[in-house]
């Protein structure tokens, strides 16, 4: 799709591909598995379970045997870490905290599978 834009005197044509041209996976999520020392002023999602996040999501995932492309993977710091352990869903720019083995599975049914965010996990974040 091809958008003209007027801008100072200039006529420009930008293109933008259709999103799912340009994706690999439909949704990517990410899990913080960051690992500080001990003494680190800041906590670690890695230390609060961010490996066993991973393989949960991926198991979660595997099981509805989905014919959509999906990926769970590590990922190192995300930079929220006083709300960890934390994921984020993309392209949706979701980000949840203190995400729990529990809630593995809820942000799979409602999120991945059915598209609506988990609204109780949900990190909010003040416009700019």
């Amino acid at each position: 799709m091809f958008i003209e834009l007027n801008c100072f005197n200039y006529r420009l044509f930008v293109y933008f591909a259709p999103m799912e041209e340009n994706l690999k996976y439909s949704k990517h999520i990410f899990i913080c598995t960051n690992q500080r020392p001990a003494n680190a002023p800041r906590p670690s999602c890695g230390e609060e379970h961010g490996l066993a996040l991973t393989v949960a999501f991926k198991k979660a995932i595997n099981d509805y045997h989905l014919d959509i492309p999906i990926r769970a993977q590590k990922a190192g710091c995300i930079d929220l870490c006083e709300t960890g352990p934390t994921v984020v869903v993309y392209p949706d720019g979701v980000f949840y905290g203190n995400v729990q083995l529990n809630d593995v599975q809820e942000i799979v049914d409602e999120h991945i599978v059915k598209g609506k965010p988990v609204i109780r996990l949900q990190l909010k974040f003040p416009r700019a």
